[in-house]
């Protein structure tokens, strides 16, 4: 119904409002908090519809999972370029130029619908992609807005949380507004509606400000991205992060498929248990700030790790809707504390010299994962059904084990090395050592 539209969107605002009353932090996180799910909504919406519809343009069955690859292809492709653009000419701009990419890419989606063209939609997934790589640096963008090292858990905290919003703008959308204009298989007023979302997002980053860093002394030193890489806690953090987002994106992306078109659940059904998990990646931003602070983030690490193991317990016990949504709401907690984890210890390994190379490389090797678990899911999938995606994904749950016990065993050699690290300037307001994450 177009009501739960509106009730989101005032929800959001109405969120906005309240939590500014709470947290004393900088406009420019709240203007963050507005716009990101306005853009990110798009995500859910490829997701959601991207294999469904796909199994109605493509020629080849075992090509339905191709725009949610493409989609996440362009992430990793564009976040290198996303991270020069934010150093050369700012955060803002380099926001906006991403939300532009995203009005055209509902645009050409909306026709691709309109004219049945299959191509033309992966193309269009593929600049979602490109666009949702420009809104991944706006946790960056937060991070540099936070006031002291102890506020990064809460303002990544916040940021996430707003992404609960975009999970029920997504689905909602491509519902609701499915058959507002005629169209061989419909959808084509779902992205329009996207688009216009996205003008609103537009409008309100226009009144985002960029922090003026401080300036960094010429003659420093900036160690070159293999060295960088080899740092331990440098390991772990691409570690937690790629396999949470990889492992996320290789189950998310197959449930769509398997429930709807080879275990016949309905798609209302399908989208509730989209809806959930999406909710489930950043409802759990609610509290996660205060367990990183009282437990400290190697909890968080272990927490995610183990709940990723329950969702493979349960995904493999059964194909009925809940076990579906259980899975699905579990996948979608443990990302979140992988995900808080990665990058709360990604800044711990850069100086504020390296942050945006460093950054760069983050996220394409994160994104470059997820795109290939994405591309994976849907061969798997139909070669050997539900079980065998499931029964893929436990290496990884043993390897993301395997950190958290060398992350639990080496804490105090990774923290003496991190105290021999430069220091990063106080304008990026990095934590230096593990006990300001814990303090």
């Amino acid at each position: 119904m177009l009501i739960n539209i509106f009730i989101t969107l005032f929800l959001l605002a109405l969120s906005a409002w309240g939590l500014s009353r709470i947290f004393t932090l900088p406009k420019n996180i709240w203007l963050l908090f507005l716009s990101q799910p306005l853009v990110m909504a798009a995500s859910p919406v490829i997701v959601f519809i991207g294999g469904i519809l796909s199994t109605k343009m493509a020629s080849d069955p075992s090509l339905v999972t191709l725009p949610v690859t493409t989609m996440i292809l362009g992430v990793a492709s564009a976040s290198i370029p996303a991270s020069i653009l934010s150093k050369i000419k700012g955060r803002k701009f380099a926001a906006i130029t991403g939300f532009i990419i995203s009005f055209c890419a509902a645009m050409l989606a909306a026709l691709s619908t309109y004219i049945l063209s299959f191509e033309l939609f992966v193309l269009a997934s593929l600049f979602i992609g490109f666009s949702a790589a420009f809104v991944q640096q706006l946790r960056f963008a937060a991070l540099e807005n936070a006031p002291t090292p102890e506020d990064i858990p809460t303002v990544l905290s916040i940021l996430m949380l707003s992404g609960i919003f975009a999970a029920f703008l997504g689905p909602d959308i491509a519902l609701v507004a499915k058959d507002w204009i005629d169209s061989p298989e419909g959808y084509t007023g779902s992205f329009l509606m996207l688009g216009s979302l996205v003008i609103i997002a537009l409008l309100i980053m226009s009144q985002f400000t960029n922090v003026e860093s401080a300036s960094i002394d010429n003659n420093t030193k900036s160690r070159p991205l293999s060295v960088i890489a080899r740092q331990p806690v440098f390991i772990i953090s691409i570690l937690c992060a790629a396999i949470g987002f990889a492992l996320m994106s290789y189950l998310m992306t197959a449930t769509p498929l398997s429930m709807h078109q080879l275990h016949g659940h309905s798609l209302n059904d399908t989208k509730w248990v989209i809806q959930s998990h999406i909710a489930a990646m950043f409802l759990p931003s609610l509290f996660t700030a205060w367990l990183a602070k009282k437990f400290g983030i190697e909890s968080l690490l272990l927490a995610g790790t183990i709940i990723y193991g329950s969702v493979a317990l349960i995904a493999f016990s059964g194909e009925h809707v809940m076990h579906y949504w259980w899975a699905l709401v579990l996948l979608g907690i443990g990302w979140n504390f992988l995900f808080l984890t990665g990058t709360t210890l990604l800044p711990l390994s850069y100086t504020a010299a390296e942050k945006h190379k460093v950054q760069a490389m983050n996220d394409f090797i994160l994104f470059g994962f997820q795109a290939a678990a994405s591309l994976l899911a849907g061969w798997v999938l139909y070669k050997a059904g539900w079980y065998g995606v499931v029964l893929s994904s436990l290496p990884f749950i043993v390897v993301l084990l395997a950190v958290t016990f060398y992350f639990y065993v080496n804490q105090d050699k990774l923290q003496a090395s991190n105290q021999a690290q430069p220091k990063n300037d106080s304008s990026n307001n990095i934590p230096s050592n593990k006990s300001e994450l814990t303090e």
